[in-house]
């Protein structure tokens, strides 16, 4: 036999392997084509319709479609990054018009399945919905479609105004070779939230930001939720300290319930903590807080927690953004000065304070660093990532890529949450696929876009530019470098500490579990290493770990993480007036708020 030319020189075993494995090959196609289904897979697609009682006005926005095997709840409250997730279609529309049908196809971004061609036949809940999109006409001269938020935080799926329809259950027939559409009507609207109630000690504001107003090219507003001492209406001549308490958009002030807990609450099961139970624990927490608050020794202050959702996420991150706008001076500069005038603060740098946990303790510590005078002191806990080296478990200047751990032969995925014993929930692909399904161009409203949303420069188009490719994860490292000049919080102050260093002496405080749910911990320790080293004068404040603990550990070493998480109020009052009582200035009313 005559062997190819392409063979030539090799030794005869090797030929005689080349040939066996040809043969193998040929042997295996022949049996897979015998074996494969006398027909494929029909085409399956979903058409969505606006139902017309909807309204005559085209609509802009991120088309949802979930599909649920699970009829306890709708499967828009179905979805989420671990392996309990139901499936989400997304793709975007432009000027939907009621009665004319939107065809949802394989091109869809998809998660967990990446496409609906690998839906499998079954029987299926399967509901559809609208995420609006706003058009702006920003004053830097874009014009960008985002989903402005309208009271809910963000949220996609409670989102008013957003139309949607019943879960429908269907039958999924892939095997028939036909093709095969279901077609769905948007034909009910999300309705809007009701305004918390105003009581003895909770009292909400709300004003038109004329810096964002002009940034968004449309009217802007920032709100809080403000909680006032025992006392206040009996104590006009007092003055109060101000504390800001960071974190994700609060629908009324959190963790404070005036009346004891509701003995008919049926009691719910958290995955998190392993507790049945915790709705019930965490009103008895509250309730314990406010007659904590209203007790003779409480410290007297002012609390308040922030409302300042935007078209890309929940909160801004309290800091000035290229994408965002600049919601730190807004914040700063704007809210709180009238805040303290309405509410009788003493109104300067050493009589505020800053604390917070995950977004709000990165928003403490960066607010800290931004405006070291008007602030004295943070307390953050397992604050998202402070030091890029360790953006969860990403070196966005050295790796190549956020997805993958990569060698000459092989890869492995690098994981985005875990429990307090390593178990894995998610990877960062998965997380980012999920958000690729709710939205493009950094508009999913959930985790690693708002990071984007706020670290980055803008692009071309308008919106933020990508700091990794969604579905490859390959990382831009012209971005990264640009979000350590801005936002890298470790670099900037290690950068900027010759300049800033002596007006952050004692008030820098962080506290995170070793164990943090999101690998937070990793960039503190990085940040500890110039902290405890290299800083001069002295940073003078604490960084401490909690043993085993998950994410939102605050610093409390008594209590398991699923009772601290519940008194960050409680767990940092005291450091607060003890740092307030040692920095006050010469002739500082020190004593109208201590009654």
């Amino acid at each position: 036999m005559k062997f190819p030319a392409l063979l030539t020189g090799f030794p005869a075993r090797t030929i005689f392997r080349v040939g066996l494995l040809g043969t193998l090959a040929t042997s295996l196609a022949i049996h897979a084509a015998a074996t494969e289904p006398a027909t494929k897979p029909g085409r399956l697609t979903i058409e969505v319709t606006l139902g017309e009682g909807l309204g005559a006005t085209p609509l802009d926005g991120r088309l949802l479609v979930m599909i649920s095997t699970d009829s306890h709840a709708e499967p828009r409250f179905q979805i989420r990054e671990n392996p309990r997730s139901q499936q989400i279609f997304g793709v975007d529309v432009e000027g939907m018009k009621p009665g004319v049908g939107v065809v949802v196809d394989g091109s869809a971004d998809g998660f967990p399945l990446a496409g609906l061609d690998d839906v499998p036949s079954g029987k299926y809940y399967v509901q559809a919905l609208l995420h609006k999109y706003e058009t702006f006409h920003r004053g830097d001269g874009h014009v960008v479609k985002l989903p402005m938020d309208r009271g809910e935080g963000q949220q996609w799926n409670r989102a008013p105004g957003n139309p949607y329809c019943s879960p429908r259950e269907v039958t999924i027939e892939r095997n028939a070779g036909a093709a095969q559409t279901l077609r769905l009507t948007l034909d009910k609207t999300i309705p809007p939230i009701p305004d918390p109630p105003t009581t003895r000690y909770i009292k909400h504001e709300r004003i038109q930001s004329e810096r964002l107003t002009k940034f968004w090219g449309r009217p802007m507003f920032l709100g809080a939720h403000v909680l006032v001492p025992e006392g206040f209406d009996s104590h006009p001549e007092a003055r109060y300290p101000l504390v800001i308490f960071h974190g994700h958009h609060p629908a009324t002030f959190g963790g404070f319930r005036e009346t004891p807990p509701d003995p008919d609450l049926k009691p719910d099961y958290s995955d998190r903590f392993h507790m049945t139970g915790y709705n019930r624990v965490s009103e008895e927490y509250a309730y314990q807080f406010y007659r904590e608050w209203t007790g003779p020794n409480y410290p007297r202050m002012v609390i308040i927690e922030i409302q300042h959702a935007n078209p890309y996420y929940d909160d801004s991150y309290a800091v000035n953004s290229a994408n965002l706008g600049p919601y730190g001076d807004a914040i700063t500069y704007d809210l709180i000065p009238y805040l303290e005038k309405k509410y009788h603060c003493l109104g300067t740098g050493w009589s505020r304070f800053l604390y917070g946990g995950s977004t709000g303790g990165w928003e403490a510590l960066a607010v800290q660093l931004f405006y070291p005078t008007e602030y004295n002191g943070c307390y953050a806990a397992c604050p998202d990532p402070i030091d890029f080296r360790a953006y969860t478990v990403v070196d966005i200047y050295k790796d190549k890529n956020a997805y993958f751990d990569e060698g000459p032969w092989h890869k492995v995925a690098r994981p985005a949450t875990r429990d307090y014993l390593g178990h894995l929930s998610s990877t960062l692909e998965d997380a980012n696929r999920l958000e690729a399904a709710l939205g493009s161009k950094s508009r999913s409203g959930q985790q690693w876009d708002i990071w984007e949303a706020v670290y980055s420069p803008v692009g071309p188009d308008g919106y933020p530019k990508r700091i990794w490719d969604k579905k490859t994860g390959v990382i831009d490292h012209e971005v990264a470098n640009y979000w350590r000049d801005h936002y890298d919080l470790r670099f900037i102050m290690e950068r900027d500490w010759p300049k800033i260093g002596k007006n952050l002496e004692g008030k820098i405080n962080i506290y995170v579990g070793d164990m943090d749910s999101y690998y937070l911990n990793n960039a503190v320790y990085l940040t500890e290493d110039f902290l405890k080293k290299t800083t001069n004068p002295p940073y003078g404040g604490e960084v401490l770990y909690g043993d085993r603990a998950e994410h939102c550990w605050n610093g409390d070493p008594t209590r398991p993480n699923a009772l601290s998480r519940l008194r960050y109020h409680q767990m940092y009052a005291p450091k607060i007036v003890d740092r307030l009582l040692k920095t006050a200035p010469a002739g500082a009313d020190v004593k109208s708020w201590r009654y």
